[in-house]
């Protein structure tokens, strides 16, 4: 009897099972785009709706990775059950992950984010992208699958035609940001520009000697969702509850830092520092550019160009094919 319990036991912890007592979650790249799983980290809010729910006890292990990259191979090697990163890189996993045999179908939970991306950089010589040489480097989180990577692209293409697409490619490196505001605002590792986001655009604008020559919204035509949590449909499928209070936790965590943008500052600062003080990151918080929001903006342009360039093989129909179905009553595109 106690060696069938036992091997039930293992049957289901090697299934993943259903009730699973523990999730994973990467905190991401950093910054403001990733200040939603600060606050829900913080507060504790998945666990507290997982229990308003019924589930029990839940642990939440939250996991210092980051980088679009790293956080794809992550989920898919299930070594986390939930990741944040941008469009691109979520469209690149869904697309190799359609009519999975196992159901590891990945599927966006809610867009977390909407913000510009700021291409920075400390020469006198580069004026606009089109300047740029092979003495050149652009830092950015990971090349040809983060936001800069494709809205380069983009930016090419429109410019030069499909074939010179990536024609800036070549001067592009990985590097989480952090690292790479050290390297642009001392000129180190040979960078001379930072595809930024929002707090380390405005951390490297204090310099007088840095501008901006580009953003993602130029490119894109206007607001667009910055950062997005998916999962697989295996994990949301076994774990509902976990699944429903890891999107309310979301939603809480966002109205919090519109409702108290002072406490949301204070918990940045306190976690990553970055050189901005409280006051300047409240400024960031109350940028109109800046929204807290899991309606998804504009994704539907990254897969036009994506799917247009080969990106990737399968086309949805709508943005709604794109996530599950618990977010499809907001107005998405």
């Amino acid at each position: 009897m106690r060696l069938t319990i036992a091997l039930v036991f293992l049957l289901l912890t090697a299934c993943g099972g259903a009730n699973k007592r523990e999730v994973r979650i990467p905190k991401g790249a950093g910054g403001v785009g990733f200040l939603p799983l600060l606050v829900m980290e913080k507060y504790r809010l998945i666990e507290k709706h997982a229990a308003e729910s019924g589930f029990g006890d839940l642990t939440v292990r939250w996991m210092d990775l980051g980088g679009p990259a790293a956080m794809n191979d992550a989920l898919l090697s299930s070594s986390a059950d939930f990741i944040s990163a941008g469009p691109p890189a979520f469209l690149t996993l869904w697309d190799k992950t359609r009519g999975s045999a196992n159901s590891i179908n990945v599927e966006g939970v809610a867009a977390m984010t909407s913000m510009p991306m700021y291409l920075n950089t400390n020469s006198a010589r580069l004026k606009k992208l089109d300047d740029i040489t092979d003495q050149d480097k652009i830092a950015m989180t990971s090349i040809k699958v983060s936001i800069p990577a494709i809205i380069m692209q983009m930016y090419a293409q429109e410019k030069y035609g499909a074939a010179q697409a990536t024609r800036f490619d070549k001067f592009t490196v990985s590097m989480a940001h952090p690292d790479a505001v050290v390297a642009l605002l001392s000129g180190s590792a040979g960078i001379s520009g930072h595809f930024s986001s929002p707090p380390f655009h405005q951390r490297e604008r204090k310099d007088p000697r840095i501008r901006t020559i580009l953003t993602s919204d130029d490119v894109m035509g206007g607001s667009t969702t910055f950062t997005m949590i998916s999962t697989t449909s295996k994990f949301r499928q076994e774990n509902p509850q976990i699944f429903a209070a890891v999107l309310k936790a979301l939603e809480e965590a966002n109205r919090m830092i519109v409702a108290d943008r002072k406490m949301a500052a204070d918990l940045l600062v306190t976690s990553e520092g970055g050189g901005l003080t409280r006051e300047e990151i409240v400024e960031v918080l109350s940028d109109p550019h800046v929204k807290f929001t899991t309606t998804p903006e504009n994704v539907m342009k990254y897969v036009e160009f994506m799917y247009g360039a080969g990106s990737i093989k399968n086309r949805p129909g709508s943005w709604k094919d794109l996530f599950f179905s618990e977010i499809h009553g907001v107005s998405g595109s």
